[in-house]
């Protein structure tokens, strides 16, 4: 199965939808609040970014990749940064081009794969900002050498990611409230459940996951140059695993 090629098409569905939270455009006083300052934006579920991850973003250079549609990256450049968008579904990046016209905001936006970003010089951008999208990428490794090799030094690279913990369970059952521990860590939605399950899920048109493991999540930013200066966990609060432990990591990594 070509993942990027599935995956690109079931997020164009989810756009059509109209249903999924991450597709649904900004309104206008978001925006007008972001040209004075005023933001909160998400790398995972709840919990906003700290205002302390960021750098001054009057004119800085962002690279948002596999980041959701019309929501934080008109937000970032209503705040000053120059904001390109790096992502997988023409869907998505139309998201964000309909609000940078109805606000008259500069985008650019360029669909591609987040393990290749060789449309982009070396040391282009000065902020990576990636929410949790990694679970639709089987090779995370080579995402994070791509963002290294694309930063300046002294760049950030903030990213949420899925607990793997959150893998373990049959995701079944899960929506049934229940946890049961099925699965190993990493997790493949093309390998660790069964044939009809896999068969279910790709009729649905739903997106394909990947549970990386801590090693290729953390000690792969790690490996690729990054320095993780911070970082903070969130619950998924539809899933009963919110009740014992958190299903997000967001992390700040620094390029020294």
């Amino acid at each position: 199965m070509d993942i990027r090629s599935y995956n690109r098409e079931a997020w164009n569905r989810e756009v059509e939808g109209g249903q999924n939270r991450w597709s649904q455009p900004v309104d206008s006083e978001t925006i007008a609040k972001a040209r004075q300052g005023e933001f909160s934006i998400l790398l995972t579920e709840n919990i906003p970014v700290p205002h302390k991850w960021f750098p001054p973003l009057k004119g800085t250079n962002v690279l948002c990749l596999a980041s959701g549609a019309g929501q934080l990256k008109p937000v970032l450049a209503a705040a000053g940064a120059n904001v390109t968008i790096f992502d997988n579904p023409p869907a998505q990046l139309k998201q964000d081009q309909l609000v940078a016209e109805r606000e008259s905001l500069s985008l650019k936006t360029v669909e591609g794969d987040a393990a290749d970003l060789s449309r982009f010089t070396d040391e282009s951008f000065d902020l990576v900002f990636n929410p949790c999208s990694t679970v639709f990428m089987q090779d995370v490794r080579a995402v994070w050498k791509e963002c290294y090799r694309v930063l300046r030094p002294g760049g950030v690279l903030m990213t949420g990611s899925m607990n793997p913990v959150h893998y373990i369970f049959d995701l079944y059952k899960a929506d049934e409230g229940m946890l049961e521990v099925a699965h190993s860590i990493p997790y493949s939605d093309l390998t660790s459940i069964p044939k009809e399950d896999l068969d279910e899920l790709t009729e649905k048109g739903l997106p394909i996951e990947f549970g990386h493991s801590l090693t290729d999540l953390l000690g792969g930013q790690c490996n690729a140059g990054f320095v993780i200066t911070d970082m903070y966990e969130d619950y998924m609060l539809d899933s009963p695993l919110h009740n014992y432990h958190p299903s997000y990591i967001a992390t700040r990594g620094l390029k020294q």
